[in-house]
């Protein structure tokens, strides 16, 4: 695969490049869970030390052609601050300017269309603490009424008062939102999800042959989110572990996503 044209001169702010790098290979990694939606989603990164700048994906390239070099670098109005003939999906404005325009700590976020969020997204009740992937979740997932492709700015509201101190959100019948301290955090919050919506759906699936579901006690369940979320045990944040060994796997793949 060839990579596009790079549009970011080198060497240009040593933070700046580490975060295109982070980016691009989260970008990457979605492409290869086969979580991607063509040239649609996005997954922004706001900038260390720049307020209200953050970058995106280039409207027009595939998740899997992405690299650091062609992220494009906006602010939460929405103006391009680098030079770059791309443009940037009016939706992932919307909703990517939305958070990082709150000065929480959601450095990343990360929003997809995967069949499994979509299906978890239109029950009432969400995510169900049906696997200890889901534990992690439990009674922890916003949920955000549908209104249309997200493109209107009156959205923005409404969508920072749903997510509220969540780290996900379920954008019903849409897709799912992560927000993470790192790029790593957002991506296996996503990837964490994904895992226990699908098993999710097949457990429902076997319902239709009699199969009764069992969901554990409250109590149990409470505490099974707690030792996550409160990194009891030898737990960490996510990403902590994980992403060091994915971007090395990346590399060994296909390391173009650093171009």
């Amino acid at each position: 695969m060839s990579a596009p044209l790079a549009r970011v001169p080198r060497p240009c702010d040593p933070q700046e490049w580490a975060a295109r790098v982070e980016l691009a290979a989260c970008y990457r990694l979605v492409a290869k869970l086969g979580l991607d939606d063509l040239i649609y989603n996005h997954i922004s990164l706001r900038l260390p030390g720049r307020e209200g700048e953050f970058l995106i994906n280039p409207y027009g390239l595939l998740f899997e052609e992405i690299t650091a070099s062609s992220l494009v670098k906006i602010d939460t109005e929405g103006r391009k601050l680098d030079n770059t003939p791309y443009e940037v999906n009016r939706a992932a404005f919307v909703i990517h300017a939305a958070v990082h325009k709150t000065g929480s700590d959601a450095a990343c976020v990360l929003h997809t269309h995967s069949d499994a969020s979509v299906a978890i997204s239109g029950q009432k009740e969400g995510l169900l603490p049906l696997s200890q992937f889901a534990m992690r979740f439990y009674q922890r997932q916003g949920f955000h009424a549908y209104e249309g492709v997200a493109i209107d700015l009156d959205e923005q509201a409404r969508l920072v008062a749903d997510l509220g101190t969540h780290k996900v959100m379920l954008m019903r019948h849409h897709g799912i939102l992560t927000v993470g301290r790192t790029v790593g955090e957002a991506f296996m919050l996503l990837y964490y999800f994904e895992r226990a919506a699908r098993i999710q759906l097949a457990m429902q699936a076997a319902c239709a042959s009699g199969v009764e579901l069992m969901l554990p006690p409250h109590a149990v369940c409470e505490k099974a989110a707690r030792q996550f979320w409160e990194q009891q045990g030898d737990i960490l944040i996510p990403g902590e572990r994980e992403w060091p060994g994915l971007l090395r796997q990346l590399d060994r793949a296909d390391s173009s996503f650093r171009q």
